[in-house]
């Protein structure tokens, strides 16, 4: 397995998505809604169809797992796992906070990882077992050791009004707990924040893989440590995602763990 060839094409084909996604910011005519506050644009769908025609054109026989287009299953153990725009509604916004997010897994585990904002032009990366990068020069996680001197990161799922009550509670508990919580909005953009040690933790549900594989290879390979919310190894296809710099690890798991019997309706 050429890794260093899926790098280099992973990266083409974000600089290239990123690109369109430029050329339309400020510029949409066709925004539309998956869900009640889930947006596609005109965008998502062109950025997506230019990254699978780069890696098409390089690797023909491999599979997708796309946001707009869904699984492309093949017999191959070879999965692209793509989000051609992380933070659509930011970007339908103009809130310059979103990315193209791209993971190449083999047999479910990523082994490359690029996330590109074309707006700050950050390029996120990483190549298992070789550290995590930004814009070619390596990051690594914060050393904060306490998580009241910490800046936490979350996101809503876009089903929030049907899980409100533990969204709040551990909002809450983490809110009282960390020097600060930020939202951003776009989960591949946290995960590399918390590798470049700008937040010390993140945590969020009902994510897709799409969200989170590319930008939980990256903040692994800068030293983040990753859990669902009961502290058992992640994995993308979890619904529960917890990353932080290793140091306040069990303290956000602590936030994080609900009594449900005490929820209220």
């Amino acid at each position: 397995m050429n890794l260093s060839k899926i790098y280099q094409v992973g990266i083409a084909a974000a600089y290239h998505a990123g690109q369109i996604l430029y050329n339309y910011y400020g510029r949409l005519e066709n925004i539309q809604k998956k869900g009640v506050i889930d947006l596609v644009t005109e965008a998502d769908v062109e950025s997506e169809k230019a990254v699978k025609q780069i890696i098409q054109s390089h690797f023909p026989d491999h599979g997708f797992i796309a946001e707009e287009s869904g699984i492309v299953q093949t017999q191959t153990p070879f999965q692209w796992i793509i989000d051609p725009l992380d933070g659509t509604t930011n970007y339908a916004h103009q809130i310059p906070i979103f990315a193209v997010s791209i993971a190449f897994a083999q047999k479910g585990q990523p082994l490359v990882g690029i996330v590109f904002n074309p707006i700050s032009q950050e390029l996120f990366t990483a190549i298992k077992g070789e550290g995590a990068r930004l814009n070619g020069k390596k990051i690594g996680i914060s050393q904060t050791k306490h998580i009241s001197e910490s800046i936490l990161v979350t996101g809503f799922p876009y089903n929030l009004r049907d899980i409100i009550d533990p969204l709040i509670i551990r909002f809450t508990k983490c809110l009282k707990t960390a020097q600060a919580v930020r939202r951003l909005g776009a989960a591949s953009v946290d995960l590399c924040y918390v590798a470049s040690g700008r937040f010390e933790g993140f945590w969020e549900q009902n994510l897709k893989p799409w969200d989170t594989a590319a930008g939980m290879l990256i903040a692994e390979e800068a030293g983040a440590q990753i859990t669902n919310f009961s502290n058992q190894p992640y994995h993308y296809d979890m619904p529960e995602i917890a990353a932080t710099n290793g140091f306040i690890h069990q303290d956000l798991i602590k936030c994080l763990a609900i009594d449900e019997n005490h929820m209220g309706t």
